[in-house]
């Protein structure tokens, strides 16, 4: 049975005032691109449906983070490094900037890929430049230090991507590049290093480049930090960055040029991993000890991948979204397919990772569409389409029963 064209959450104002839902980080609560339960618009566009909109003062691919009254986001600003905060009328709290900006290269990329986390205390930003930085909610800043200045100059071919994560009481930045790689534990109290490890493997030129972001679960009783790059999946501590596991053979051939820009999707324990350029997936049980390539890899397909969205699971299924629109619902646990189907087809790509609140998912496409797709075991239809009018590359955001859309110009706050 078809959705009703508009489904949408009257929020009551005190929700807004301080019990909002949070979304912390760059795929949402728990950082796994699944919204907390509500009901959000279903049909929008530039015009329609549009609570408030304000034009950004720069170039910014992150994804927005909310934290109560407050939505941060980070871009560029005048040639500068910057992060603003905005409150749910849309209207400017503040704005900070860091330094001089280092643009991007790619025709979606900025300054500003990295998405800000937060721990409802302070809020933790990352740029291409190297600049990391904390600061209260109310926009002041507690310190700020240069990952780049410290360790080395960045050598990855295109703009940075991976987003910081907070973990074992630390901040967690993975810098994954050619040559010289590392994983580093930020103090968020002061900036000081807790620890920093070496990541650095022996791979084919391009292929230890990796613009994925770290994930946080629980694993056999344990919290582990899961980073993948380099060709292997890896679990670390997060108190010391320890490694306590590693999952290898994802390039058996030892190819070069195969970077990795989508970050595994989780559910059930297991991660479901693209790679290969699209030409590649695969299911890996997380947990055990030492070497779990043998034990660990499940599964393996050669006809199913995305470059750059990252799959989205839950329930012990996998939606993997391939960068041309395909979808295909999968088991986790098997790799085998429950149902596999396509949005229309476009000349645009899809750089943003899709978002699933209850059955519909979102997926925004770099030319401003956003689909809203309802999703069961039996299939999915397409509900509706929705032009924004300018280029997407950010994940959106579903939250209070509205949606945050990060446009190249503008914010959009949609709902009814």
């Amino acid at each position: 049975m078809k959705l009703n064209p508009l489904i949408f959450l009257i929020v009551v104002s005190t929700t807004l005032s301080g019990q909002a839902d949070n979304w912390p980080q760059w795929r949402g609560p728990n950082g796994n691109s699944v919204a907390d339960n509500g009901t959000y618009p279903t049909e929008f566009s530039k015009n329609e449906n549009v609570l408030w909109k304000v034009k950004l003062p720069g170039l910014g691919s992150s994804t927005p983070i909310v934290w109560g009254k407050n939505i941060f986001v980070t871009g560029g600003d005048d040639g500068s490094d910057s992060v603003q905060s905005y409150d749910w009328e849309g209207k400017l709290n503040w704005k900070t900037t860091f330094g001089p900006e280092r643009p991007g290269k790619h025709k979606n990329g900025s300054g500003a890929n990295s998405s800000p986390v937060t721990d409802g205390k302070n809020i933790y930003v990352y740029f291409k430049s190297g600049t990391v930085a904390s600061l209260t909610l109310d926009g002041k800043l507690n310190w700020k230090i240069n990952l780049q200045e410290k360790f080395g100059e960045d050598t990855l071919w295109w703009d940075l991507g991976t987003s910081p994560i907070l973990a074992g009481g630390n901040l967690v930045i993975a810098v994954m590049q050619e040559g010289e790689s590392y994983v580093v534990a930020i103090n968020p109290g002061d900036g000081s290093v807790n620890w920093k490890i070496d990541r650095t493997f022996p791979v084919q030129k391009e292929s230890g480049q990796s613009y994925t972001t770290p994930f946080v679960c629980e694993i056999d009783g344990q919290e582990t930090i899961v980073i993948w790059g380099a060709d292997r999946l890896s679990g670390h501590h997060p108190e010391n960055g320890k490694v306590l596991w590693k999952c290898e053979g994802f390039n058996p051939e030892d190819q070069a040029m195969w970077r990795v820009i989508a970050s595994p999707g989780i559910t059930d324990g297991i991660a479901v991993i693209p790679y290969g350029r699209t030409k590649f997936c695969a299911g890996v049980k997380l947990g055990g000890r030492g070497d779990i390539t043998a034990t660990g890899r499940l599964w393996e397909r050669n006809d199913l991948g995305a470059d750059c969205p990252t799959p989205v699971g839950r329930d012990g299924k996998m939606i993997v979204l391939s960068d041309k629109g395909q979808l295909n619902y999968l088991d986790a646990q098997t790799g085998k397919d429950i149902w596999q189907d396509a949005i229309p087809r476009a000349r645009s790509k899809y750089y943003s990772s899709p978002i699933l609140a209850g059955d519909l998912l979102y997926c925004a496409r770099e030319d401003g569409v956003v689909s809203v797709i309802q999703i069961n075991g039996n299939g999915m239809e397409i509900i509706s389409q929705n032009d924004m009018g300018e280029k997407i590359a950010a994940t959106p955001v579903l939250t209070n029963g509205r949606i945050l859309l990060r446009g190249a110009e503008h914010l959009y706050c949609i709902g009814k």
